[in-house]
This record gives structure tokens, C-alpha cells and sequence, in this order.
């Protein structure tokens, strides 16, 4: 019950120090002992199970019935082929999915949140997993608790505990000792729970228990990683479901007119069948998670975590991105460059500052503070670093001055009040340091600190206040007021007794410069129909001076502040956002109005956040995107997609990433389309006309094999379109056929059927003897003929098929303006292709198995001639297009 004890027993127990935590040797001493602090995992599929999960289908089942019934009647060769095709596509679906189990195992990794520890006498930020019984941890708003704590500091402190006791009101915590036993878990205050969340103040705790001995672990059997399925998986799971229903009423039509016709019953059922399957692209699920999985993998290595797969989709759609300034679209590198105080503007490198007189300003920007720089390694907002490299210029070292002025209380800041507050004790002093937005700290000041004395705060002052801090905003700085006041010890530190009656010390300027790389993704947002929207906290002018540099705004009208969009309705703001880029000073629950107001104009909405507010934004936009480097685990949990750098340039890029992704896909899908269509339509005109069967069972069998899978999973690879961001946003609504694909699915399916058509007639032609086609006799065939024949329509439509491949490239550019070899595995893919089917034909056991014949050099240029026609035809009506249609 470490409850039940008090601070230095749990110490003495834990063997730390709590003024330097442990040493990096004890923890990974401790670490080998304890384990990891992670749960158990589930246990996983073995290869075994893997393997029937690709089996377990109807589809497959047919299959296998349909080689059972080869061995019966004695058909060896065509049963061992089906099984073959079943093997092979099982072995290909197995290897996709330990792709994706690994793909998810390291996406956990990166997800994983972190902790901030004290090691060695330093603050330093480690992931989680590494936490070990013993360690100080230090608890601030917007994080996770990474394991079981005993707090022995608490300031005003909130956790938000409802995983764990269902209590849904965050519990205020204390460092105070509970003497009795048996207290339940809710009601443990000096006991901080792991994945239980801080929502308000901080504090630190040493580390009681890790992994399944902490009390969520006891509850926790598994953990399971989510496997998202994305919209387009399903909706291809009901494209394949309508697909299998319309090629089983296909192979029963092509059936029943074979048995009418007098064919042979058992030949046609296993043409029948064959077909059904082979018409089915049944790896496809398989081919577009690989897609997905490949794609997730590039997006990481441009520093994008996706974390739900549906957003890579979505990405493809987004025609809005609402981005937070500091950070993302600035450098995140505050630098102080000016301070107002005693009635002047100083840069800070003046000399002047460094007089007695000014030195109340600096201690304060250094007390009201929560950032830590040491020799070894700085932490902290990157604002509050920025005011502790500022005072430290000047000779005040934030570690001497919190051991001369202890802090006794806190109001931590918050996004509300956009102020901090601090109370230091100084002997039988006590001093209230406070620093924050300037509309929050002016109405509460009383007087204003010029030359060393306090003046009473009149009108005219507040006006010169005033006019310096847009002097400032006007040159694109960040603007922060500060003040302090001193109190008696008997005064009560709530907020109305501490934060009123201020004395004004002066105003901080700061400026976080634009990422370079910035400016250059906006235009490229632009170009690619995408608006950007600035989203912050800071100042109307500062936001706009930042924007209109960066191109996302031109005039100060397109800007609009937290007051003014509290006084519209939502149908108000619905228009208004219409005409706004920069919206200055709102809170979190103004941007969830933002996100709301653009996603009823009918926008795809991707919307960035690093805090704990920033979550109900986060989860309302389609793509949420959480700050990897500064942002709150919290944020990072509510979101889609995490960037490592925490970079607007990365979000264009992973947009652009998004949108080629799903172009593959589409790729692929409609080649399988395509290409399975001209294999209905091959066999079904053919029966339908009273012909021999154009290929067999086995045929078809081997062809849905060789053609599906490797082009399609090159398409699925093909090199990013550099004009991809040169198009609008595709609408969410669009479906796989959208913009002319249905039709030309259907037409060069069609065009696929009829060529390896016309070389089975024109084969029937060659071999029979017939003075034409129009005198061949379909009844009375010679065996061998007709195998000859067969050849020809097998070559051609694997051929047509493959080569048929590159048409899906791009749907307007020519072949020698993409390159050829461009797509190195396509080529591949289609090379080997082409080679197996030549030693299909020329090697005499695998004749036999596959009932083919021997081709001459004639026949092997007819086929291939009649092959190509797909891509002369493409590149006619690409020519077409160029000429008529873009010009």
C-alpha cells in the first residue's frame, strides 16, 4: 500500500535519491529485472493460421471442389494447377499480412507517448517503455501517466482517471500520506495510475509500479493493436461481393448454353468455374493493403505517423488545412528581441537593461516559468525557453533565482485565462510573478513600474501600453505582458485575491521566424486547390504580419479574432470563413466552431493541434494531425496522423503522399478489371456463338495467376505523379470508377476479349485448312487444331493483358513521357511474364500439362502484334485527349 507510506519510505524503499533520480547504470539495471513497463502482448496468429485465413472462402472452396473433382476423373495436371493457384495465393496473402503485423509493431513504437524523468540529476524525456520502479517522473498537463507514481509534489493537479475507475470528473491530487488501509483506487490522491490522464497543474512522483504490476496491468490481459479498414476496403469487400455474384450468374449462363448445346457437362462446369474465379480478382484486399502498407512506410520516412489508415484516404480529399502558427508554420525558435519597460522600447542587447532598475522584469520572466535549461539538455515551451536564453543574456540564472525565491503556489496557464501566475517566497516575503496575453494581464494592472517606482495605471498609460504592443505585433512579434505584486503571508493565493491590483513591469517581444520550406508548400497548397488557414493564439496583427509574409493572407480583412467570432452565430461564421484565412486569439473551442463552419461549406477538413484542448478539434476534423516533437500525448492520441518535425511542409507532403496512394490503388484495381473482363468476354462470346471454348480450365487458371498478381502490385508501386498536386481535391463521395474509369474498364476489357478472340479464329483458320474463317467448320474441329488454336487465344490474352499494364500509368500522358523505365518492377513484372509463357511453349513436358502447342515465329508475331493493340490504342486516344481535350 505505498499510499499508506510517506515520501522518504517510499524512497528509502526504491533506493533513489530524490534530488538526482537514479543513475542510467541502476536503470538498466532495474530494466533487465523488472521488464519493459508494457503490458503483455497478444498472442499472435502463427503461420499456420495465417494460411487458412486466406483460404477460408467460397471462392475457394469452389476451387478446391473443382480439383477434387480433376483427381476423380483423372485430370492430374488441371488439379494440381488449381491447387497451385490456391498455394500461391495464400503464400502471397500470408506475406501481406506479416508485412502489415510488422508495419504495426513499429508504428507502435513511434506512437508509443513519452515521459519526462529526472536522471542523474537531469531532466530528460524518455519513452515510456523505459520507465523503471524508482524513477522521479515529472507530471505536466497533456500527458499520459507512464506508470503507477507516489507523488511527493503536487500543484494543483487533476487527473482525469475514468480508464481506469470510470470516475469521469477529473481527481485533484495531493503529496499528503493516507494513514489508514484499504482505501479504493478512486479515492487514492497521492497515487497518480498509469494511462490515466493530466489534464491540470503538475507534479512529480516516484515510479511504485510498471508494466502488468500496475493497477490498469492487473486489468489489462492484452493489448491489441488496431487494424483499421479503410472506407475503400470495404467498399471494394462489396465490389468483390458483386462481382462474385455477377461472375457465378455469368459462368451458369455460359454453362447452361454449353449444356444445351450438347457440350461435354463435365468440361463445361470446370470452364464454368474456372471463369467465375478468374474473373474475381480475389487479390486485390490482398494487393491494396500492400499499397497501403507500402505507402504508410514512405509517409514515415517523410516524417508523417500515420495512426488511423483510413486518413491516408482521406488525405487525398482535403481541400482545407487549418494549421496553429508557432511550430508548424514558423521555425519554433523564439528569440526575445525587444523589451518595453520604463516607458521605452530596448532591443534586447542594449545595455541599458542591465541596470537594477529593470532587473524586477527579468526575474520574473524567470520565476513564472517552467522550462529548464542545463548544460546537458533544454526543456520546456519553446516561448518559456526563449524568456530564460533572454534573461540568462542578462545575468539571471533561473536555477539561483528559484533557490532564492521558492515557489509556493501556482495557477498554471491555460488557454482561457492566456496567463500564468507564480508565487515565490523570499524569506518573510512573498511575491506574485505573472506573465500572459496583454488584454488578460492590462484590465487587472493598478499601477505600472517606471525608473524603480510604482505609478497608479491611468488612461494615458494604458493607451501607450497599448500602442507599443501593436508597434511590436506590427513587426510580426509575439507580444507577452508581464507583472508582478507582492502579498502578505496570511493572503488566501486563489485567483481573485492574486491576480488583481498588479504592478506593470513591461512588455516582451519575441519573433519565431517562417520555416523556410514553408512559403513554398502554401503556393504548392494553392496549386493543388487546397486552402490553408492560420489558426492561433497569438495577436490579430502578429498572425497576419506571419501570414501575409508566408502567402496565406493579403489583406487585414481575411483576418478574424477570437471576440469578434464569439459574436457570430454558426451561420454567421459559416459565411464568414468563407472570405477569413488567420483566425488570432481563439481558444480550442473556437476551433472546433472553425473545422464545424468549413465542413459545412462542404470542405474536407485536416486540422494540426499539440494540446490537451486541442483533442476535440483534433477528433471533429476528417484528418487530424498531432505535433510529434512538442505536442501532448493526448493530442497525439486524438489524432490521425503524427509529424515528427512537427512541419506544415510535411502535412502537404503527406497529402501529396495520400493522394498517390490512392491513384495506385485505383491503378491496380481497374487493371484487374480490366483484364478479367476480357476473359469473360472472351469465352462467353465464343460459347454463345457455338464455338469450341477458347481456352480451358487450366488456361484461365494459370492466366488469373501470371497476369493478376505481380503488374498489379507494380502498379500499386509506380513512381509518385509529379503534376499529382496540380489537380483539385478529389470529393470524398467519388467512387473507383469516377472520371471516365468505368468506361474505360469496360472498353479495353472488351477490346482484350475480341483480340484473343480473332487469334483463336484466326488460329481455327491456320490449322484447320479452311479457305477463310467464315467456311471453318466450329462442330468438327481436329483435336490438334484446336489446341493450336487455343495457344494462340492463351498467348494473346496474357500478352494483351500484360502489356495492357502500362496503359493504366497515367491516363494522359504518353509512354515516352513517363518512361519506360520509370516503373523498374513493372517492366519486371511484365518480363517475367512474357518469359514464362515462352517456355510454356516451348518446353514440351509443360505442353503437355497445360494441353498447349509448339508456336511458329509467325504465330508468336501475330500474337504479339494483336497484343500491343491496347497500348497503340491508348496512346492514340491519349494523343486524342492532349490535342482536343486539355488544349
Amino acid at each position: 500500500m505505498w499510499y499508506a507510506k510517506n515520501v522518504q519510505t517510499v524512497a528509502s524503499e526504491l533506493d533513489v535519491d530524490l534530488e538526482t533520480g537514479l543513475s542510467q547504470k541502476e536503470v538498466e539495471k532495474r530494466l533487465d529485472f523488472y521488464g519493459a513497463n508494457e503490458f503483455k502482448e497478444y498472442k499472435k496468429p502463427t503461420l499456420m493460421k495465417l494460411f487458412f485465413d486466406q483460404i477460408n472462402s467460397l471462392l475457394i472452396y469452389i476451387l478446391l471442389v473443382s480439383a477434387f473433382i480433376f483427381f476423380i476423373v483423372g485430370e492430374i495436371s488441371d488439379a494440381i494447377i488449381i491447387l497451385v493457384v490456391i498455394l500461391v495465393n495464400a503464400c502471397i496473402g500470408v506475406i501481406q499480412e506479416s508485412k502489415a503485423e510488422q508495419a504495426l509493431e513499429e508504428l507502435k513504437k513511434i506512437a508509443t507517448p513519452k515521459a519526462v524523468v529526472k536522471r542523474e540529476g537531469i531532466i530528460k524525456e524518455v519513452p515510456s517503455q523505459q520507465i523503471v520502479p524508482g524513477d522521479i517522473v515529472i507530471v505536466d498537463a497533456g500527458r499520459y501517466i507512464p506508470a503507477d507514481l507516489r507523488l511527493i509534489e503536487a500543484v494543483n493537479l487533476k487527473i482525469e482517471e475514468s480508464s481506469l475507475t470510470g470516475e469521469s470528473v477529473p481527481v485533484e491530487k495531493d503529496a499528503t500520506t493516507l494513514d489508514q488501509g484499504g482505501i479504493p483506487l478512486a479515492e487514492q490522491r497521492n497515487i497518480a495510475f498509469m494511462s490515466t490522464l493530466a489534464t491540470y497543474g503538475r507534479g512529480v512522483g516516484i515510479v511504485v509500479n510498471t508494466g502488468m504490476n500496475t493497477e490498469i496491468g492487473k486489468i489489462a490481459s492484452m493489448l491489441e493493436i488496431s487494424k483499421d479498414t479503410t472506407p475503400l476496403q470495404k467498399k471494394l469487400t462489396e465490389l468483390g461481393k458483386t462481382l462474385g455474384i455477377g461472375s457465378i450468374i455469368v459462368s451458369a449462363v455460359i454453362f447452361f448454353i454449353g449444356f444445351f448445346q450438347g457440350r461435354d457437362v463435365l468440361d463445361m462446369f470446370l470452364i464454368s468455374v474456372s471463369l467465375a474465379v478468374a474473373a474475381i480478382p480475389e487479390g486485390l484486399p490482398a494487393i491494396v493493403t500492400i499499397v497501403l502498407a507500402l505507402g504508410v512506410e514512405r509517409m514515415i520516412k517523410r516524417r508523417a505517423v500515420v495512426r488511423k489508415l483510413p486518413a491516408v484516404e482521406t488525405l487525398g480529399s482535403v481541400s482545407i488545412i487549418c494549421s496553429d502558427k508557432t511550430g508548424t508554420l514558423t521555425q519554433n525558435k523564439m528569440t526575445v528581441t525587444k523589451i518595453y519597460t520604463g516607458d521605452q522600447i530596448f532591443p534586447l542587447s542594449s545595455p541599458v537593461l542591465e541596470e537594477p532598475i529593470y532587473a524586477r522584469i527579468f526575474e520574473a520572466i524567470s520565476l513564472c516559468n517552467d522550462a529548464v535549461i542545463t548544460k546537458h539538455e533544454t526543456t520546456g515551451d519553446p516561448t518559456e525557453i526563449a524568456l530564460l536564453e533572454a534573461a540568462k543574456k542578462l545575468g539571471y540564472d533561473k536555477q539561483i533565482l528559484d533557490q532564492q525565491y521558492k515557489r509556493v503556489f501556482e495557477i498554471a496557464f491555460d488557454s482561457e485565462r492566456k496567463m500564468m501566475t507564480t508565487v515565490h517566497q523570499n524569506n518573510d516575503r512573498y511575491l506574485v510573478m505573472i506573465k500572459g496575453a496583454l488584454e488578460s494581464i492590462l484590465p487587472l494592472t493598478s499601477y505600472v513600474m517606471k525608473n524603480g517606482e510604482n505609478i497608479r495605471c491611468e488612461s494615458k498609460m494604458i493607451e501607450k501600453i497599448n500602442e507599443q504592443a501593436n508597434k511590436m505585433a506590427d513587426e510580426a512579434l509575439r507580444v507577452l505582458a508581464v507583472a508582478f505584486k507582492e502579498v502578505d503571508c496570511e493572503t488566501m493565493f486563489t485567483p481573485d485575491k492574486l491576480e488583481k491590483d498588479l504592478i506593470f513591469l513591461g512588455l516582451v517581444g519575441m519573433i519565431d521566424p517562417p520555416r523556410d520550406e514553408v512559403k513554398q508548400s502554401i503556393a504548392q497548397c494553392k496549386n493543388a486547390g487546397i486552402k490553408t488557414i492560420m489558426i492561433t493564439g497569438d495577436n490579430q496583427k502578429t498572425a497576419f504580419a506571419i501570414a501575409k509574409e508566408l502567402g496565406i493572407a493579403k489583406e487585414q480583412p481575411e483576418t478574424l479574432s477570437g471576440s469578434e467570432l464569439d459574436r457570430l452565430s454558426d451561420t454567421e461564421l459559416r459565411e464568414k470563413v468563407k472570405f477569413t484565412t488567420v483566425f488570432a486569439r481563439v481558444s480550442p473551442e473556437h476551433k472546433v466552431r472553425i473545422v464545424k463552419a468549413f465542413k459545412a461549406n462542404g470542405h474536407i477538413v485536416a486540422m494540426t493541434g499539440d494540446g490537451v484542448n486541442d483533442a476535440p478539434s483534433l477528433k471533429q476534423a476528417d484528418v487530424g494531425v498531432a505535433m510529434g516533437k512538442n505536442g501532448t500525448d493526448v493530442a497525439k492520441m486524438a489524432a490521425d496522423i503524427i509529424l515528427t518535425d512537427d512541419n506544415f511542409a510535411t502535412i502537404v507532403s503527406a497529402v501529396e503522399e495520400g493522394r498517390n496512394i490512392y491513384q495506385n490503388i485505383k491503378k491496380s484495381i481497374i487493371f484487374l478489371l480490366s483484364s478479367n473482363i476480357g476473359g469473360i468476354v472472351l469465352l462467353f462470346v465464343a460459347i454463345f456463338l457455338g464455338w469450341p471454348a477458347p481456352l480451358s480450365a487450366i488456361h484461365f487458371l494459370w492466366i488469373n495467376l501470371l497476369t493478376d498478381t505481380l503488374p498489379a502490385i507494380a502498379l500499386g508501386l509506380d513512381p509518385n505523379d509529379p503534376d499529382i498536386m496540380k489537380q483539385k481535391p478529389r470529393s470524398i463521395k467519388e467512387t473507383i470508377f469516377a472520371g471516365g474509369s468505368g468506361a474505360f474498364t469496360l472498353l479495353y476489357g472488351v477490346l482484350i476479349g475480341l483480340l484473343s478472340l480473332f487469334a483463336f479464329v484466326a488460329g481455327l483458320d491456320a490449322y484447320t485448312g479452311s479457305q477463310s474463317i467464315f467456311t471453318i467448320d466450329f462442330k468438327n474441329v481436329d483435336k490438334d487444331a484446336l489446341i493450336h488454336a487455343q495457344t494462340m487465344a492463351f498467348i494473346t490474352l496474357s500478352l494483351s493483358r500484360l502489356f495492357h499494364s502500362f496503359n493504366l500509368r497515367h491516363k494522359k500522358k504518353a509512354l515516352t513521357e513517363i518512361g519506360l523505365f520509370s516503373n523498374k518492377f513493372l517492366l519486371l513484372a511484365v518480363i517475367i511474364g512474357i518469359a514464362i509463357q515462352v517456355i510454356l511453349v516451348n518446353v514440351p513436358v509443360l505442353n503437355k500439362i497445360f494441353e498447349i502447342h509448339y508456336l511458329t515465329a509467325i504465330d508468336w508475331i501475330f500474337a504479339i502484334t494483336l497484343s500491343i493493340v491496347p497500348i497503340i490504342f491508348s496512346e492514340l486516344e491519349k494523343a486524342w485527349k492532349r490535342v482536343f481535350v486539355i488544349n
